[in-house]
């Protein structure tokens, strides 16, 4: 079924239904219903195989989405362990509808702080808005006692460890995301 539709319009394994004619469109829904595309939303379809990888077009799943928390972890190196699910950044009381796959975890933050060291990085062959390395950093002290002071503490010591790390900016983000004096007792316990 898949064969019949103009691969052109596929790109990394997404498709979308914008531009195409309605005969086409059909076509996509027939193919979802047939488990040869995968629903990610409304008139965004994907491969099976595409949803294999490691790494998805998030932007085109939540647009504007900012990857954080674990997900940006993994992406700088800072953690060893693998997230279960793409965690992005969105505006708070924003509403996006999700996939069922690949799952996504929503992380609301105000408009402010959303916006505040975003990256964008090349990743796998996908082009993705991610925080940089020092605003992970401040999130896991922020987020410490949800995912366990043994992480927060293991994505600290490897920022400290990297070369090129940059302590101005890592503090320059602490003061607005209200984890300064936290960050910087930890600094003090570990240099």
């Amino acid at each position: 079924m898949i064969q019949k539709i103009n691969t052109s319009t596929i790109s990394n394994g997404i498709v979308t239904t914008r531009g195409l004619p309605e005969r086409n469109r059909r076509k996509l829904r027939s193919a979802a219903r047939y488990g040869e595309l995968v629903r990610l939303r409304n008139g965004v379809y994907a491969t099976p195989e595409a949803l294999a990888d490691t790494m998805v077009d998030v932007d085109k799943i939540v647009p504007n989405g900012v990857l954080c928390l674990w997900s940006a972890w993994a992406i700088h190196g800072l953690t060893t362990q693998i997230p279960n699910a793409f965690f992005v950044a969105v505006e708070s009381k924003r509403k996006v509808t999700l996939p069922s796959f690949p799952e996504f975890k929503l992380v609301y933050q105000s408009h402010p702080q959303l916006n505040m060291g975003v990256a964008e990085m090349e990743v796998e062959g996908y082009k993705v808005k991610v925080y940089d390395v020092e605003r992970s950093v401040c999130d896991a002290i922020k987020y410490r006692n949800k995912i366990g002071i043994d992480v927060m503490a293991e994505i600290l010591q490897n920022y400290l460890r990297r070369e090129g790390r940059d302590l101005n900016k890592l503090l320059g983000y602490a003061k607005p995301l209200r984890v300064a004096n936290i960050l910087n007792k930890y600094l003090e316990a570990w240099q």
